[in-house]
């Protein structure tokens, strides 16, 4: 994993924007069309909205959602609801939301997923964050998902009051590339442990076979061993 370290969370923000508009911008210019697939949780708000202003062909890039909290469709704890600045930007058959309504959301969302790349689903750009736990995406230490090698999507426990669905190790591991957006000082130990001590968290086994850099402001980094 390369590391980007940025005095401000909004610079670091701002930096992670640039970088995902892109390298969306190189997979439509490659392929003809781009995916790209937002985490929800607190940090990634500045960077939605700024890349929403950048100069991306969103009429050929698919918004997808790395998990999502199972709750209704208009309730404010909805990570989708973030997204709206980028999914109004996209035509309507290339947005991609959780459908985390449904019991078999996690198989349904599978096939949407190959219906768009094909199979074994690549995606071109995984915004990912970090929890102070160690997880990323809803991927949470010592839950059952984090072991999931067979699907490309897995219901989580409930964990921070609610039941959630998450893409898993193998597909964030077969992403073209992932942009980490991490801030915080609550975060320090958490992004030793995943770029430095390479520990067994969520977080760690995400960024294996992935081409990965985290944008970072410094608090998050204070505990990093300069090289």
């Amino acid at each position: 994993m390369h590391l980007d370290v940025y005095p401000t969370p909004s610079a670091a923000a701002h930096a992670a924007a640039a970088a995902i508009a892109e390298l969306l911008a190189a997979a439509v210019a490659t392929r003809g069309s781009a995916t790209l697939a937002m985490s929800g949780g607190r940090t990634p708000g500045l960077m939605v909205n700024q890349l929403a202003t950048l100069p991306v062909p969103w009429e050929f890039v698919h918004l997808c959602q790395v998990d999502e909290r199972a709750v209704p469709s208009d309730d404010p704890a909805r990570n989708w609801t973030q997204l709206l600045p980028l999914a109004a930007l996209v035509p309507r058959t290339h947005r991609h939301p959780m459908p985390v309504e449904v019991d078999d959301a996690d198989t349904s969302y599978a096939k949407e997923l190959v219906a768009v790349t094909g199979g074994p689903v690549v995606l071109d750009v995984v915004h990912l964050g970090l929890g102070a736990d160690g997880h990323t995406a809803s991927l949470v230490p010592d839950d059952p998902a984090v072991e999931t090698v067979d699907q490309d999507v897995s219901w989580v426990n409930t964990f921070g009051g609610y039941r959630r669905l998450s893409l898993t190790l193998p597909v964030l591991n077969r992403a073209r590339h992932q942009v980490w957006l991490v801030a915080g000082a609550d975060k320090a130990v958490a992004l030793r442990e995943m770029t430095q001590d390479r520990s067994a968290s969520p977080a760690s086994r995400a960024v294996t076979g992935a081409s990965a850099t985290a944008y970072v402001d410094m608090p998050a980094a204070a505990l990093l061993t300069k090289t």
